[in-house]
């Protein structure tokens, strides 16, 4: 299954003295096939190169982690500051199965928002609410 593209055209070039916020909106169907390797990679090559990614699902508690390190490892002051990652539940905890509350996991079913840190500040976040200001660079 294909990914986002990032160039399509020369009339889609983020980079065309646009200054806008672009934002990658990815499918729990897009994310279903992947690795979590494979996952961390195309969040962090969005967000490296300057976009907002939303995923429909989140990902495990243990892919959190991985991402976090991974992008510990990427870090650099002059090229990539690092990452905000927001996560809002999609379901209640009494919406997971009997399965998973017995063995402690966490459901996935949840918005994921991940941003370049010097890009996205969260502003306010609830049990309803996420409120973010995104600069333009």
């Amino acid at each position: 299954m294909p990914g986002p593209k990032a160039n399509v055209d020369a009339e889609d070039d983020p980079d065309d003295g646009d200054d806008g916020v672009r934002i990658d909106m990815i499918s729990g169907a897009r994310m279903e096939g992947l690795t979590s390797m494979e996952k961390i990679r195309l969040i962090l090559d969005g967000v490296r190169d300057g976009n907002i990614v939303i995923l429909e699902e989140g990902l495990s508690p243990d892919e959190e982690s991985r991402l976090i390190e991974v992008t510990m490892t990427e870090i650099s002051p002059d090229d990539f500051t690092g990452i905000e990652i927001e996560t809002y539940p999609k379901a209640e905890a009494g919406d997971q199965s009997f399965l998973d509350k017995l063995m402690g996991r966490e459901s996935t079913q949840k918005l994921t928002v991940i941003g370049p840190a010097n890009r996205i500040e969260t502003l306010h976040k609830d049990e309803n609410l996420i409120s973010t200001l995104v600069s333009r660079k």
